[in-house]
């Protein structure tokens, strides 16, 4: 898939576990795994704009295109 999701490399950058990340957006452990790994088909605005919030980024900085 040609959209990366650099979630695992932001939260490392934080210092944030995905328990703490998890808190802090509300969302399940479950999804935000599913998220980090690359394997989400669909990303809701709502949830790209919590985790920006919690991890003070750029949705740019979440989300990647390569070809």
């Amino acid at each position: 898939m040609p959209i990366i999701v650099n979630l695992d490399v932001i939260m490392a950058k934080r210092k944030m576990s995905l328990n703490e990340l998890s808190e802090k957006v509300d969302l399940t452990l479950s999804n935000l795994s599913i998220l980090k790994t690359g394997k989400a088909k669909a990303v809701r605005f709502s949830t790209l704009e919590a985790l920006c919030k919690a991890l003070d980024c750029q949705p740019g900085e979440i989300l990647e295109y390569k070809e």
